[in-house]
């Protein structure tokens, strides 16, 4: 008997959340968690900061505007901790529903902001945590950076192995090399929306950034999961207090899609403006035709050509350090000395 692959059912969210709302937020996620695991799905995918939702302000208006409207404090306050009673609402969420989720959040970890994918399994347990590499733009004036530890795939029992990357991540060909030879076949690629700058900046627009995920897909040889959020009605009555920005943001922008190795888009669509689950069955046995013809760290790679210089070692913030130990390495003598 050869190898058995996993076949099975995935969801991807496309759905605004409650912007700014960290409970309505969680609300909602756990909602859509039930209804994947009553459609049979296996696996479920959310957008970019999902919780507490993205932070459109910052392409509308000046830092000076975003905190006197009290979006910058609101921001902070209502992004996901992993110690909270919330993060414990969707873990019980994903045990109950025996669903794997991958959370898109904004994160918050002592003064810090971050754009964060958490993997929990269908048991609620944790498999990973990851931070986005390195924000978008002027995401930076909102959101520290990630580390080479967050380039990871994770072998998932039934499920094969997974990894999660955001927006434009899916720019960097270095990182997504990265991931590619750690054999993903799995990949959740998670956008914001699509309704920023429309129509006039087609790098931000849908058919550009779709076309990111589907090559992911092709390149790597493996399924793309890729949730989109949409924009509200309530978030542009709030956010758009001008004609000139509602010229820069629109409601919808939906386009969450699922590909298939083949980059062939798998499940029925749903409108820009809707909101709801775009589901599939997947095979991994697929995977194996596509890297067939083109393993890119396998057997197309050229590693003589050309080679990847990856560390993935967690950076550390603050390093411990004793004085005495510093200084008896460096002067034996005079430790001696000391010590006597």
């Amino acid at each position: 008997m050869g190898i058995q692959h996993p076949k099975y059912t995935v969801a991807v969210v496309q759905a605004a959340p409650v912007w700014l709302e960290l409970d309505g937020s969680v609300d909602k996620a756990v909602a859509l968690i039930e209804e994947a695991g009553r459609k049979g799905a296996s696996l479920i995918a959310f957008p970019e900061t999902f919780i507490p939702g993205y932070p459109w302000h910052i392409w509308l208006d000046s830092p000076a505007w975003s905190i006197g409207r009290g979006f910058v404090s609101r921001c902070f306050d209502n992004s996901l901790t992993y110690d909270s009673p919330q993060a414990a609402r969707l873990m019980a969420a994903a045990k109950a529903a025996s669903i794997t989720v991958v959370m898109g959040l904004s994160e918050r970890a002592g003064g810090s902001l971050y754009i964060a994918q958490w993997i929990i399994g269908a048991d609620g347990e944790t498999i990973a945590r990851r931070r986005k590499l390195r924000p978008t733009h002027c995401e930076r004036t909102v959101y520290g950076e990630g580390d080479g530890s967050d380039l990871a795939v994770h072998a998932v029992s039934g499920l094969g192995r997974i990894g999660a990357m955001c927006c434009w991540e899916h720019l960097q060909p270095l990182s997504k090399y990265a991931m590619y030879a750690q054999d993903e076949q799995v990949h959740i690629a998670a956008w914001p929306s699509f309704s920023v700058y429309d129509p006039f900046a087609p790098a931000l627009g849908w058919e550009v950034n779709n076309a990111a995920s589907r090559i992911y897909a092709v390149e790597g040889s493996c399924f793309v999961l890729a949730p989109c959020a949409t924009v509200s009605q309530a978030m542009i009555d709030e956010l758009c207090d001008s004609p000139n920005k509602h010229g820069l943001l629109h409601a919808g922008g939906g386009y969450a899609v699922i590909y298939g190795p083949d980059g062939a888009p798998l499940g029925e669509r749903l409108a820009p403006d809707q909101e709801g689950l775009i589901c599939a069955e997947i095979d991994l046995s697929v995977i194996a035709v596509a890297k067939s013809v083109a393993d890119p760290a396998g057997h197309y790679s050229r590693p003589d050509v050309t080679r990847l210089l990856f560390n993935g070692k967690p950076a550390r913030r603050v390093e411990p350090f004793d004085a005495s130990a510093a200084v008896a390495a460096e002067h034996p003598a005079l430790s001696e000395a000391v010590n006597a």
